[in-house]
């Protein structure tokens, strides 16, 4: 039996997970086994997980719960600090890192609603230290509509990790923008059933990609084709037809210009693209 799983199991508390995670947790977690790390916890219920992570990560990490029910107080008997509020809401979490600092990693198994999940994300991620982890739980309620979660729309929490993408693509100097904090500290954001994983640098600040050359010596150039497609595809039913032409001939010129971008080429290509599209949300 893997090491969290049977952590889970052996909780002295009652709590759930969703059976998928605990590879997914052993994988993204295991760098954190037995270091001295602050792990905190949104939505802890009866206290089952925080017996479950202590036991996994083992007795230098520091483990701390984030409820909103005042009951989970009684769990810091066992020897867990407990804060009790509203994750959705920005003072609680000023409140909160005032007091706890810099974290190693946040795991929001909270109330799962986009605007807790967002929040918990957004007022966070400035005290997440380096090579340090977001791990939100039970991200198929950015596609659920019922039990008050009204998606998917365009707030769901997946939708706003999309933007998280984008950001880490600045970095690629060809995308022609600006770094902002999120292109500086986020290194990569990994997609799971239901789980999302955001991972901080290790380092003080990422930088723009450069671009690199080997052999720069046997460089050569060739045409590039590919945004001539439609036009060479024409061409070369033509010639198939008629026989080469010039370059330097009428037709080859008209047909380059008629078909080099073709609206309705263009409108065939997404066509094609809705075709796949269809098949992935099918």
């Amino acid at each position: 039996m893997k090491k969290l799983l049977k952590s889970f199991k052996s909780s002295s508390k009652y709590s759930i997970k969703w059976s998928n995670y605990f590879e997914i947790y052993e994988n993204i977690f295991k760098k954190y086994i037995n270091k001295k790390v602050t792990l905190v916890e949104i939505g802890i219920g009866n206290g089952g997980s925080l017996f479950m992570w202590k036991k996994f990560l083992g007795k230098k990490a520091n483990i701390i719960g984030v409820e909103l029910n005042p009951d989970a107080k009684k769990l810091e008997k066992y020897g867990f600090k407990i804060f009790i509020g509203d994750q959705s809401d920005p003072n609680f979490w000023k409140s909160f890192y005032k007091k706890v600092k810099k974290i190693d990693i946040l795991i929001d198994d909270g109330g799962h609603k986009n605007i807790q999940q967002i929040t918990s994300f957004m007022e966070s991620y400035n005290f997440i230290k380096p090579n340090g982890l977001i791990v939100v739980e039970d991200t198929h309620t950015s596609y659920m509509r019922k039990k008050g979660f009204k998606n998917p729309s365009k707030y769901s929490f997946v939708n706003f990790c999309k933007l998280i993408i984008e950001s880490i693509h600045r970095r690629n100097p060809m995308v022609d923008k600006n770094l902002n904090n999120f292109s500086k500290k986020i290194e990569s954001i990994f997609f799971y059933d239901s789980i999302i994983s955001i991972n901080f640098s290790g380092k003080k600040a990422l930088k723009q990609a450069k671009l690199l050359e080997n052999n720069s010596k046997l460089r050569y150039y060739f045409t590039d084709y590919r945004h001539k497609g439609n036009f060479i595809n024409i061409l070369s039913k033509f010639e198939k037809r008629f026989g080469k032409l010039n370059e330097n001939s009428f037709m080859y010129k008209m047909i380059r210009k008629l078909f080099h971008r073709n609206p309705y080429l263009t409108m065939v290509e997404k066509i094609k693209i809705k075709k796949y599209m269809r098949l992935i949300k099918s």
